[in-house]
């Protein structure tokens, strides 16, 4: 198990360096949108944009994986993932950093799933937990750093120096794989289904882009519109296509295992919802009740304080309840923690909204993992590739909708008050509306047997 710990602390680098760029980004906001001239709420399209890439890339990390080799993928990706981390420090307009947003994507789409792989390729089922465990862990210092880093960076040197950090992370972790990670074989698994990778990335990008600017002024009349119908469309061509084909850009079949299934499709009503807490937050703090990015920073970073003390308690959690009670019970757990910013008020002590982020955190926390362990908790070997490119994009996709949701309900409810700037009344609705998207989750995980991951977590009912 030695060897499965260092693999996976040095995959884990990666994550880190991912998960701290999101946090500290969304902290930065308020202050990008005043240096570039934009309205705060539009700049949801810099955390949208990077994770439309992101979701649209994924379906093919594993094909590239697969053709190339896993550990030679995973050094690139680093290294695109840092460069073009410094290119967005650099950027004079929205334009230009949502390009390099989506380069970044491109890069963090090939990083995090691929390394998932290195690490569940040489692994048993039970040392899965105890492998995802110290996976999370480190990755988790990205969050819990994030939001008081960046509202510190972006007070004293401003909010392009929140990219800035990922060069030396990037850097570390480069050498760290290149000395570590033994190489990985290369695996010509046939033709690639590159018809459907086309088409899903087409569907995907089209419906993410119609969702984000629709009602929103930023194209012209009608192309929002366009784009959502044009993208649900061929999303359902590519269904279609994807059912045909013998390799496809996304294996439907993986379906069929019920812990993947729920992993993945309740899993992502569940994501969407709490994909809108990290936006909604910093934006509250900051543009409704007036605080600076330092003070934000460190409330917010209450919510991946209470995600990483969470992490150790997971195994052991599990264990004793199983996946379908853990899920069940904890779904309602962080409905009420999402829903409970809409309670907030200037009038809140600060350590009160320290606790009740911290709790929030804990919860969501308790649930990722389970999530992202049960995924892959009765799949076969030779379907942890398909397995881990179809994960990794209802991992992804899920957060771009619940920031497009965030944004739409705070757009919604400044338009019906009339009025020009956000307010803190304008969040009340958003967090409501986000608790009740994780809430129908439950449904998903009632169905699942009750011994559902038994051999990863070691209940038995």
């Amino acid at each position: 198990m030695a060897d499965t710990r260092v693999t996976a602390a040095i995959v884990a680098s990666a994550l880190f360096m991912q998960n701290l760029d999101s946090s500290a980004v969304a902290t930065a906001l308020p202050s990008m949108a005043r240096d570039l001239g934009e309205d705060p709420a539009r700049l949801g399209v810099a955390v949208t944009s990077y994770l439309v890439a992101l979701t649209v890339f994924i379906p093919v990390s594993g094909t590239i994986a697969d053709r190339f080799g896993a550990k030679r993928v995973f050094l690139l990706a680093i290294a695109m993932f840092g460069l073009s981390s410094a290119a967005c420090g650099l950027a004079s307009s929205l334009g230009e950093l949502v390009l390099w947003r989506v380069v970044q994507g491109f890069g963090g789409a090939m990083m995090v799933p691929v390394g998932r792989l290195l690490l569940l390729s040489s692994i048993r089922k039970e040392e899965m937990l105890t492998a995802m465990t110290w996976l999370t862990m480190p990755a988790m210092l990205g969050p819990i750093s994030g939001p008081p880093l960046g509202g510190l960076l972006t007070d004293l040197f401003g909010w392009r120096s929140v990219f800035w950090i990922n060069i030396p992370v990037a850097v570390l972790g480069m050498v760290l794989v290149a000395w570590k990670i033994p190489r990985s074989e290369i695996r010509p698994s046939g033709r690639p289904d590159f018809l459907g990778l086309v088409l899903v990335g087409v569907a995907l990008a089209g419906t993410m882009a119609g969702l984000e600017t629709v009602g929103r002024g930023v194209l012209p009349a009608f192309w929002p519109e366009t784009l959502l119908i044009i993208g649900l469309l061929i999303g359902w061509v590519a269904l279609r296509h994807c059912r045909r084909v013998e390799r496809p850009a996304l294996d439907l079949s993986l379906l069929r295992f019920p812990s993947f299934r729920a992993a993945t499709l309740a899993g992502s009503l569940f994501r969407t919802g709490a994909g809108a807490v990290p936006f909604l937050v910093p934006m509250l703090l900051q543009i409704g009740f007036g605080w600076g990015a330092t003070e934000a920073g460190f409330v917010a970073f209450a919510t991946a304080l209470g995600a990483f003390a969470m992490k150790p308690l997971a195994r052991p959690i599990l264990r004793r309840w199983g996946f379908r009670t853990v899920l069940l019970a904890n779904t309602v757990l962080a409905a009420l923690g999402v829903g409970a910013g809409a309670l907030f008020t200037q009038a809140w002590p600060i350590a009160a909204m320290f606790a009740v982020l911290a709790l929030g955190g804990l919860f969501r926390s308790l649930h990722f993992t389970s999530l992202n362990t049960l995924a892959f908790a009765d799949l076969p070997r030779e379907k942890l590739s398909a397995g881990t490119g179809f994960y990794g994009t209802a991992q992804q996709l899920p957060g771009a909708v619940g920031v497009v949701m965030a944004t739409a309900s705070l757009e919604v409810a400044r338009h019906l008050r009339g009025g020009e700037a956000l307010v803190p009344a304008d969040f009340t609705a958003a967090f409501v509306i986000a608790a009740a998207v994780v809430l129908s989750s439950v449904p998903g995980f009632w169905v699942l047997p009750r011994d559902t991951g038994a051999a990863v977590s070691g209940h038995r009912p």
